[in-house]
């Protein structure tokens, strides 16, 4: 084990966004027996303090699912695959063929936008307010580095989003999603994805996939996990992720990456 690569919501971040004092106990310690620590996300960038104020980890993560390489301690961009917006109108439009009431949101290099029909399900939907508002090809007139594209429909949960975008958006984006109670799908340029991201980084550490440990819960985890020597599902994560992994780590409210990990680095 050289690298250990963990998702956070719903993996080492609980549901009332905390982590808890004996996950960070074993992160640091992977970071003390010298191993690479990696947080690998949905998240964008400005969700990232949070995070780093309970763990105290200021490493590289990967943030809009493989679309950034994120600096934590300089909080700089290091890397960007980007959507272009091209693309993103195209996709908007397939998308909208197969759920007529689609709305649509950018996660950008510049900040979060939205078409006036998108209502934001969070938190900082509050917090960071005002956001630009405007049709998806005012929103991108500025080519301001598309990272996610991001498509609600209030009348479909993401499983059902999610099967009706693949084959639409066949060989022209790459659709997930991370919330299966959620009305809301994430889109990323062709390629981009966690597996793609963490391999990249991997090696230029010179570090092989067979020593990587992954964990994950939700199906923007699966290349992740199918990528890494050793990925694990957690119990109580999405049904389609649980059906493919050969491993399984106790649920986030157990500590089961911390359970895992203790039990690695004893060995």
């Amino acid at each position: 084990m050289r690298m250990v690569a963990t998702d956070l919501d719903g993996t080492i971040v609980r549901a009332d966004g905390t982590v808890s004092e004996r996950t960070v106990a074993a992160l640091q310690a992977c970071l003390d027996a010298g191993l690479l620590v990696v947080y690998v996300t949905g998240r964008p960038m400005r969700w990232m303090a949070e995070v780093v104020d309970q763990t105290g980890h200021r490493g590289v993560a990967l943030c809009g699912n493989g679309a950034v390489v994120y600096d934590l301690a300089a909080e700089q961009v290091l890397a960007a695959r980007t959507l272009s917006p091209e693309v993103a109108v195209r996709v908007a439009a397939l998308l909208r063929e197969a759920m007529p009431d689609a709305q649509f949101a950018v996660e950008t290099l510049a900040g979060f936008r939205l078409e006036p029909g998108f209502q934001p399900h969070w938190d900082d939907a509050v917090r960071f307010r005002p956001f630009p508002e405007g049709d998806l090809g005012q929103l991108l007139a500025d080519d301001p580095g598309l990272l996610k594209l991001l498509c609600r429909s209030e009348s479909r949960l993401a499983d059902d989003m999610l099967a009706r975008a693949i084959p639409a958006l066949d060989g022209i984006a790459a659709p997930t999603h991370s919330n299966p109670r959620d009305c809301l799908l994430e889109i990323s340029a062709l390629g981009v994805g966690k597996a793609s991201a963490l391999a990249d980084l991997a090696a230029e550490h010179g570090i092989d996939p067979a020593d990587v440990v992954a964990f994950g819960d939700m199906p923007n985890d699966l290349d992740m996990l199918a990528w890494a020597g050793r990925g694990y599902a957690m119990r109580g994560g999405h049904a389609d992720v649980l059906a493919v992994a050969e491993l399984v780590a106790p649920p986030v409210t157990e500590d089961g990456v911390a359970q895992v990990l203790e039990a690695l680095l004893a060995h």
